[in-house]
């Protein structure tokens, strides 16, 4: 019998010294190739030298611009103007949400001496259309091989698709399901027991536009805001909501200094298109958002209504793109924020 057991034991000491040859193999010889390939995500986080002072963390609201900006530059540049003595770097992936932020932060190298991150928080990254965008399988694939385990358990993973795969149809079913299954409260009486049911109320009414007849254009696009930003977080089933926790756990272990950029969202259009049920629900979130994080000690710079419709870039969607006043009104008030840990640093750029 104890011949038995050491002949097992002796096998699978040999299998784990063949797997880490193997594991130290692929890793010495093909992960880099299969990194490029799959997962060039990692490249942002490689750009960023390790002297940095500060890093941004945001999607396409960093760098979309306008044809006619005179500077097409993104807000992280315009935050950088007002700490010229710092060195501040930004990771951008168009897309992006909490979820991805968590994991490029993890591949930080420990030796960085970053000291403070600053995060977009964007309000419709906690809708449903987003949580189950079609985009979201590519994303997923490209953060596979970036898990927490040996690179060659994440080959594995990844040639087994062990990552979240569903078709477009499928993903729209689910952010369908869920305006019917998330009910609405007010505190005041409201028609429209859910979004699925606001949403075509909205477009069987309709918005009259000059000529009285009804404007097709500008009901589709309330239809589109109604979707967007009709919604109550709940923090306890809001899968944004644990991504950012995440983060916050992260920061309090790297010892980072954490700032969530609340991003402007058109409140004006919103509020011309839909009314007032809309901008409560808004800012209602806005509130949450606010309490909860600066509750765990995050610094939250409230830009939701920062930026007027004139600076929205999408004029027929939901976006945080904004044109280059846009970029700098929110760029100001981060770099304000920022006045409390840095403010021998601050110099006024006259935004």
């Amino acid at each position: 019998m104890k011949e038995s057991w050491k002949h097992i034991v002796l096998n699978l000491v040999s299998l784990l010294l063949l797997l880490l040859g193997i594991n130290l193999l692929y890793t010495k010889l093909f992960f880099e190739k299969d990194l490029q390939e799959y997962s060039s995500i990692i490249n942002l986080v490689r750009e960023v030298p390790l002297e940095a002072d500060i890093i941004y963390l945001g999607e396409s609201s960093n760098n979309a611009r306008r044809e006619d900006d005179l500077d097409p530059r993104k807000i992280s540049d315009f935050i950088a103007d007002f700490y010229p003595g710092l060195d501040l770097y930004d990771l951008t992936k168009p897309a992006a949400h909490a979820g991805i932020f968590k994991v490029l932060l993890d591949q930080m190298p420990e030796t960085s001496e970053v000291e403070t991150v600053i995060v977009t928080l964007n309000l419709r990254s906690f809708n449903a259309q987003w949580i189950h965008s079609p985009l979201e399988t590519s994303l997923q694939k490209s953060l596979v091989l970036l898990k927490p385990y040996p690179p060659l358990v994440n080959r594995f993973l990844l040639s087994f698709k062990a990552y979240e795969i569903k078709t477009k149809e499928e993903r729209e079913m689910d952010f369908m399901e869920q305006w019917e299954r998330d009910n609405l409260h007010f505190p005041y009486e409201f028609p429209h027991e859910n979004v699925r049911k606001w949403d075509r109320w909205m477009a069987y009414e309709g918005i009259p536009g000059d000529s009285g007849e009804i404007d097709r254009a500008l009901t589709e696009l309330a239809c589109h805001h109604i979707k967007a930003y009709g919604f109550q977080i709940d923090t306890l089933r809001n899968p944004r909501i644990a991504d950012f926790d995440e983060i916050v756990d992260l920061a309090r272990e790297r010892g980072w200094r954490l700032v969530f950029n609340l991003m402007a969202e058109n409140m004006e259009k919103a509020g011309q298109l839909v009314g007032e049920d809309l901008i409560f629900l808004m800012n209602e979130n806005r509130e949450l958002l606010k309490n909860y994080y600066e509750s765990r000690g995050v610094m939250v710079v409230d830009n939701l209504s920062r930026v007027e419709d004139e600076q929205f870039i999408d004029q027929n969607w939901t976006t945080e793109h904004y044109a280059e006043n846009g970029r700098k009104a929110v760029a100001k008030q981060v770099a304000l924020a920022l006045k409390s840990w840095y403010g021998y640093e601050y110099r006024d750029t006259g935004y």
